[in-house]
C-alpha cells in the first residue's frame, strides 16, 4: 500500500479538489490511503469560533453558519463546472449536502451542550470538524467520477490518550483498528484527529495531519508515503525568507529529523519516527506538478546535494537566567529552571549554560510568558529580549554563516561542527 496526504492549501477551493483526484488519477490508486487537511483556512476560523465561543459571544453561531455556506459555495462550483453530466448527476444525487449540515449541526450541538471549562477539550471537539467537512466532500467528488474511495472516519482508526491538543497515540490498539478497518481498501481519511478511551476527539498537534498519514502507513507497512505540497519538495530553506534555493533530491532520515527538530517547516518532526522504524519512504512533491522529481526521505547520504541548510524561527523569547547572589547555576538549578518551562509549556529552540547563567531561547506558544517570568524572578535574576529570532545553519560555510550575520544585532552564538545557531534581535 501507499499513503497520499493533501494538505489545506491544496483542497482549499473547487480548483484544487478537482486538482487532487487528478494527482490521484495521474499517479495510480490501486492500494491507496488518502490523508485529507481541512479547506484553506478552516483550522483558523474554527479557532476564532472557539474564542468566541469562550468570551460568551453568540455570534459565533453566525461564523459557524459562514463556516457552512463556504464549504457549500465549494460544493456549488464543483456542480456547475464539470464537463460530464453523467458525473453532475451522480455529485448532486449523493448524501453529500445532507451530510455537510448534519455535521455542522453536531458543532452546534457539541458547543451548546458543552459543560467543560477546559479549553484544550473542547478545542479538539470543535476544530476536527473542519477535517471532517473537507473529507466528505472529497470522498463524494471522488465516488462520483468512478474513483470509488471509502470514506472513514479518522476516530475510529486513531486511538490516544487524553491529552488533548497534543495526543499521544495508543500504537498497539490503532495498529489494530488500522489493519481491521484499512488493509487492502482504497479509503480517504482525515488528518490530525483521533479519539480518546472514551470516544472524545482528540487531536495530534497543529499539522498533525503528515503524521497521521505517517502512523497509516506504519499500521499498513505501506511502501511509501507522498506528502502532496505547493512546493517542489524539500528545499534547502523557506523561499520567502532566503534567496537562492535549491532542492535537495535526497535526505536521510537522520537528518530530517535534525531539520524538523531545528524548525523545519516542511516536515511535522513527528512523522518521521515511525517511517524510520519499518524503513518507510518519506516523499515530498508538488500538487501542482505531480510527475515532477519532489524529495525522497529514506536511508542513506544525509543530503543530495550536500549544501548548507537554513531555519528560521522568528517571534521567540531569548532569556537569561542567573543566580542573585552570583553562584554557580547547578543542575539543581537548571533542573528547576526546566520544570517551570515544561509548567508554562514553553518550547525551548536554543539553550546554553556558562558557570553563572544559563540562556535559553523560547517560544511562548501558549502566551504564558509572564507567569514563567513571574515565577523564576521569584528566585532569580532574569533577563528577557523579546522578539528576537533564531537562524539555524545546518551544514554551515563560512559563506553561509556571513550570508545570515551580516548586518544583524547578534545576541548568542552556538556552533558546532554540523550546525549553527544565532539568536538576533528581530
Amino acid at each position: 500500500m501507499k499513503i497520499f496526504k493533501f494538505g489545506g492549501a491544496s483542497v482549499k477551493d473547487a480548483a484544487g479538489v478537482r486538482n487532487v483526484l487528478q494527482v490521484v488519477q495521474t499517479m495510480g490508486y490501486d492500494g491507496l490511503g488518502i490523508v485529507v487537511s481541512a479547506m484553506g483556512k478552516t483550522t483558523n476560523a474554527l479557532e476564532e469560533i472557539i474564542n468566541r465561543y469562550q468570551n460568551n459571544d453568540s455570534s459565533y453561531l453566525t461564523l459557524i453558519d459562514d463556516l457552512f455556506a463556504q464549504h457549500l459555495d465549494i460544493v456549488s462550483d464543483l456542480e456547475s463546472n464539470d464537463a460530464s453530466e453523467d458525473v453532475l448527476i451522480r455529485f448532486r444525487e449523493s448524501e453529500l449536502k445532507k451530510d455537510l449540515k448534519a455535521t455542522i449541526e453536531s458543532l452546534k450541538g457539541t458547543m451548546l451542550r458543552n459543560q467543560s471549562k477546559n479549553h484544550a477539550f473542547i478545542y479538539d471537539q470543535v476544530v476536527s470538524h473542519g477535517e471532517l467537512l473537507s473529507t466528505m466532500i472529497v470522498a463524494s467528488y471522488f465516488n462520483a467520477h468512478d474513483l470509488p474511495v471509502e470514506w472513514m472516519d479518522a476516530r475510529q482508526l486513531i486511538k490516544t490518550d487524553h491529552k488533548y491538543r497534543d495526543a499521544a497515540v495508543d500504537w498497539k490498539e490503532t495498529e489494530k483498528s488500522i489493519k481491521s478497518n484499512c488493509a487492502g481498501k482504497l479509503f480517504l481519511t482525515q488528518g490530525f484527529i483521533g479519539s480518546d478511551d472514551n470516544g472524545f476527539t482528540t487531536t495530534l498537534g497543529r499539522e498533525g495531519s503528515d503524521y497521521t498519514a505517517a502512523i497509516l502507513a506504519y499500521a499498513l507497512d505501506a511502501h511509501h508515503v507522498t506528502i502532496w505540497k505547493d512546493v517542489p519538495g524539500v528545499l534547502n530553506g523557506d523561499p520567502r525568507v532566503f534567496d537562492n534555493t535549491i532542492l535537495l533530491e535526497q535526505i536521510s532520515y537522520r537528518e530530517a529529523i535534525e531539520l524538523a527538530f531545528y524548525g523545519a517547516s516542511v516536515i511535522h518532526p513527528k512523522t518521521l519516527q515511525p517511517l524510520q522504524g519499518k524503513q518507510i519512504e518519506l516523499r515530498v512533491k508538488s500538487f501542482l506538478n505531480p510527475q515532477a522529481q519532489g524529495t525522497v526521505i529514506k536511508e542513506g547520504d544525509a543530503l543530495r546535494p550536500m549544501t548548507p541548510c537554513y531555519i528560521v524561527r522568528k517571534n521567540l523569547v531569548f532569556l537569561e537566567v542567573s543566580a542573585r547572589d552570583f553562584s554557580f547555576i547547578g543542575e539543581n538549578n537548571i533542573s528547576d529552571i526546566f520544570h517551570q518551562l515544561s509548567e508554562s509549556k514553553m518550547q525551548v529552540g536554543l539553550l546554553q549554560n556558562s558557570a553563572i547563567s544559563f540562556t535559553i531561547c523560547v517560544e511562548d506558544k501558549y502566551h504564558k510568558l509572564s507567569e514563567l517570568l513571574e515565577d523564576l524572578e521569584a528566585r532569580y535574576k532574569v533577563n528577557a529580549v523579546s522578539d528576537v529570532s533564531l537562524y539555524t545553519i545546518r551544514h554551515h560555510s563560512d559563506n553561509a554563516i556571513e550570508s545570515i550575520e551580516n548586518g544583524k544585532d547578534v545576541l548568542l552564538r552556538q556552533r558546532t561542527q554540523e550546525t549553527l545557531q544565532l539568536v538576533v534581535k528581530g
